[in-house]
């Protein structure tokens, strides 16, 4: 049997870093990738390779040079994104229980107040008292009545209660713009590195139809060249 000739992959080394890990030929390099390591590397060409780590650094130099063009000087989030692209990590994020990991036992005290102060059971409860109130100090403490009409006391609790609930609610009010503050960031990054990724995507894409597109011109030329070789030797065979 004739033994098949596998292709030696033991000197295959990046091009960049001489690394034998995770290498990548030149070919499924995309073009604009290609140009940006020639500019560093003018050697760098068909038949060579380039490891995983070396090209997502140039990835990233390409995503940047393109965000740099389009916006100008780029913000942390925008490089926070470039900075995911480059070492493939996951941007996305639950940010409420981010949020709730920082805030202090008087911030969580605030919220439940201002969530318990803004429900039906607060509004029930809040009208059962004054209830309760006026029919203590109107029908059945009739000689003990502690806050007589026109229920000064109670005005007095009220106005203490409006101005100690104000503050309160302001304060998870701030908590919840840091919240959705946090979220629209994170939406924001989201959005980018998923942009960035299709146009990643639509790019390889062009590059293999191409490169396919390249390869099939070449195979109709080789048949061509065989059709027209087997054709001139049928001619020379009916000559004889």
């Amino acid at each position: 049997m004739e033994t098949i000739n596998k292709p030696d992959t033991s000197k295959r080394v990046c091009f960049i870093c001489n690394s034998k890990i995770e290498l990548q030929p030149s070919a499924v390099v995309r073009p604009a990738i290609s140009n940006l390591i020639k500019e560093e590397h003018p050697a760098w060409g068909t038949g060579l390779f380039i490891c995983h780590k070396d090209l997502a650094a140039y990835r990233y130099k390409y995503f940047k040079s393109i965000l740099e063009s389009e916006r100008g000087e780029l913000s942390t989030l925008d490089n926070e994104v470039l900075e995911s692209l480059k070492n493939h990590e996951t941007i996305s994020e639950d940010v409420s229980l981010e949020y709730r990991s920082k805030l202090s036992f008087g911030e969580r005290l605030s919220d439940k107040i201002s969530a318990f102060g803004g429900s039906w059971k607060f509004i029930n409860l809040f009208l059962l008292v004054l209830l309760l109130w006026i029919l203590l100090n109107s029908f059945i403490l009739i000689n003990h009545k502690f806050d007589p009409y026109p229920y000064i006391l109670l005005n007095l609790v009220l106005s203490c209660i409006a101005a100690l609930q104000a503050p309160v609610i302001m304060m998870s009010q701030n908590r919840q713009e840091a919240r959705d503050r946090m979220r629209s960031e994170n939406d924001y990054k989201i959005n980018l590195k998923s942009e960035l990724e299709i146009r990643q995507l639509h790019l390889k894409i062009d590059h293999l139809l191409s490169s396919q597109w390249e390869r099939m011109v070449e195979i109709q030329d080789i048949q061509i060249s065989l059709i027209e070789e087997l054709r001139k030797k049928d001619i020379r065979r009916n000559k004889e």
